[in-house]
């Protein structure tokens, strides 16, 4: 079963660019996708060989908002976390699937000035608690943008960046505290070292350079790790300041 998570920085844009050839290759049974910045009424239906769609929107017109494409049916899916002032911006789609949990997740950003880190910490904290009680049911699979860069070789630049948004203290402890609950980085079991980014900057060509965040992440729980075959990051896909990332899981059973 492969999965794949993009921020695509704005699904119009990217559906006018063309740039979502590349599901023809990869063929993910699952698609995720961060940042859509969408209302109901502003696209027309897309990507018919998905048969289940859903899609959570923010009440800021042209603001965050999350999808999920999948050529699964789902037992169960919810768009919010339950928390009035996380569950406005719609950044959270939970599908409950037979041997997991799945859930996309579009993580707020501290912002310049750190103006909304004290929000972000309480995010990070409700978020965590939402994953363990999820945990508790069925083991879960989460993915999406984090926001967060969690150690030194996940940027470029880790001293320039120190108490930038994306790369606080705070925030790099949120993504311990997941490591600590028992959620596994995917990309880091296969590969332990440093220079792998899903998130560039639009100026200094940076992304030509290479000089970027690993951001974007899946996580999955400690009871997944027997079916977790794969963990990727398809940086060579353009179209957004982000690129997708991606797993592939065994069968339970095989």
């Amino acid at each position: 079963m492969k999965l794949i998570s993009w921020n695509v920085n704005g699904l119009r844009a990217v559906l006018k660019k063309d740039t979502l050839g590349f599901l023809k290759k990869e063929r993910p049974q699952v698609l995720c996708l961060q940042e859509t910045k969408l209302q109901p009424d502003q696209i027309e239906p897309i990507l018919p060989e998905y048969p289940h769609q859903y899609w959570s929107y923010a009440e800021k017109k042209g603001y965050a908002g999350t999808a999920v494409f999948s050529k699964l049916k789902p037992l169960a899916v919810r768009c919010a976390m339950g928390i009035a002032e996380h569950d406005r911006e719609g950044r959270l789609i939970a599908l409950e699937f037979p041997a997991f949990t799945l859930v996309n997740v579009y993580t707020p950003n501290a912002q310049r000035d750190l103006t909304r880190l004290e929000y972000r910490m309480r995010w990070d904290e409700d978020f965590l608690s939402f994953l363990k009680t999820l945990d508790k049911v069925k083991p879960v699979v989460f993915c999406g943008d984090l926001n967060v860069a969690h150690t030194e070789i996940d940027l470029a630049n880790p001293d320039a960046n120190r108490r930038n948004a994306g790369f606080t203290d705070e925030e790099r402890a949120g993504f311990s505290r997941l490591v600590e609950a028992g959620f596994i980085d995917s990309f880091r079991v296969f590969q332990p070292e440093g220079g792998h980014y899903t998130w560039w900057t639009y100026m200094y060509k940076a992304r030509e350079k290479n000089i970027g965040w690993r951001i974007d992440y899946f996580c999955l729980s400690r009871a997944l790790r027997p079916l977790l075959e794969e963990a990727f990051i398809l940086s060579a896909v353009m179209g957004s300041d982000h690129c997708p990332v991606g797993i592939k899981l065994k069968e339970p059973g095989t």
